[in-house]
């Protein structure tokens, strides 16, 4: 049996995850779940798993009493003293959303724990201190992102032609030409300019294919999601950014594909459903036996274009940071989760997140990544977002 801490275990990763582990039932053991503000949910968690302890990161002076930890601090106790307790059998969920997964991950990384990945901040912002890390406490980083998380298992599939097939030392041999990381296209794929400066924050959350977080739906919809995932991918694989390529796919039913150099694709083809990557990372190194909803090949047709870069400048950004490194990739992660939030308060318009995310990369981000250069960067990048807005809508 294998011992499962889920962090954000209220969200929509750590909802999925719980409904592969109750399919599981002889085979995973929960003994730490975490929330941001969603004590009640928490608590629910607690009934059902009494030997868990529950994490409360947020909503401090409201926590219920049942609570076993609180606030920051008391997060990254209780990872620590999982660890002490379950020892190098607990497996970390991080389905944290956004910047605040970081510290998470890294805390788990440094008690030895692996970490099935959904946060893709961490490895956007500190890949480099992360799989360091992770190499130095031989740990493996799962990739839950069902696109990263179809390129581990292919790549693991082709170990004999590709370099280890361990998180982390995935560095692509030469023999493998690119890696193909599709995307829906999100809710706006068909709309012009024009239309998209008057969507509003309810057409941006309506995805068409996957049911998400609002944040990540909105990043969908401007495809910076896709543009961080880029990042994400030139740093898990050890990939150079010209050989990270994405294509549009609105049937989201391939997740991914690799290319090798005599023109061969082999790609990952399943409903899209988070749950069977979730399932591929908590039974890691071995198979999960639960089906969720086959996919019919002979119900659907599969197509394949390549995105918009002009209406989605947030792709082709990502493209420069990736290049860029240092730690333009925090500021454009940073620029972004503001300029999302105000659009989500509709403070802002649609165009203007990719409007703002451009000025603040505009700044000099060079310098070494180091955690604490990584807060500061993530700061001032925050702070910028903050000055553009008022500039331009001082009217």
């Amino acid at each position: 049996m294998k011992v499962i801490a889920i962090l954000g275990a209220t969200g929509s990763i750590g909802k999925s995850t719980l409904d592969v582990i109750r399919k599981n039932p002889d085979c995973f053991e929960p003994v730490l779940f975490s929330a941001y503000t969603d004590g009640e949910s928490l608590l629910q968690l607690g009934k059902e798993y009494p030997n868990a302890r529950l994490a409360l990161a947020g909503n401090v002076e409201n926590a219920p009493e049942a609570i076993h930890y609180t606030g920051r601090e008391g997060l990254l106790r209780a990872i620590k003293e999982c660890a002490q307790s379950g020892g190098a059998h607990v497996l970390v969920v991080n389905g944290i959303a956004g910047a605040a997964g970081l510290e998470p991950s890294l805390a788990a990384i440094d008690v030895g724990m692996d970490l099935a990945l959904a946060n893709k901040e961490t490895i956007v912002m500190a890949g480099e201190v992360a799989i360091r890390k992770a190499r130095e406490k031989n740990v493996n980083i799962i990739p839950v992102d069902s696109e990263h998380s179809a390129v581990f298992q292919l790549l693991r599939a082709h170990a004999d032609i590709v370099d280890d097939a361990i998180s982390g030392n995935l560095g692509a041999a030469e023999k493998l030409d690119s890696i193909i990381l599709t995307a829906s296209g999100g809710p706006f794929r068909a709309l012009s300019s024009e239309q998209l400066a008057r969507v509003k924050p309810k057409d941006a959350l309506a995805h068409p294919t996957w049911k998400m977080g609002a944040k990540i739906t909105i990043d969908s919809a401007s495809m910076a999601n896709k543009g961080l995932e880029v990042i994400e991918a030139v740093k898990l694989f050890a990939m150079p950014p010209d050989k990270v390529k994405v294509v549009v796919h609105p049937q989201s039913v391939v997740h991914s594909m690799i290319r090798f150099v005599d023109g061969s694709i082999y790609a990952q083809l399943s409903k899209p459903d988070m749950r069977r990557p979730i399932q591929d990372a908590l039974f890691f190194p071995n198979k999960g036996m639960v089906s969720f909803d086959n996919f019919d090949m002979t119900s659907v047709m599969l197509e394949f274009e390549a995105p918009d870069e002009k209406k989605f400048p947030l792709l082709p950004l990502a493209y420069r940071v990736a290049k860029a490194r240092a730690l333009y990739p925090v500021a454009y992660n940073a620029a972004n989760e503001e300029a999302a939030s105000l659009f989500l308060e509709e403070k802002i318009g649609f165009l203007d997140i990719a409007h703002i995310v451009e000025s603040v990369l505009q700044r000099d981000w060079t310098g070494a990544v180091t955690v604490d250069a990584v807060w500061e960067a993530d700061r001032k990048a925050r702070s910028c977002v903050y000055e553009l807005k008022n500039l331009l809508f001082a009217s």
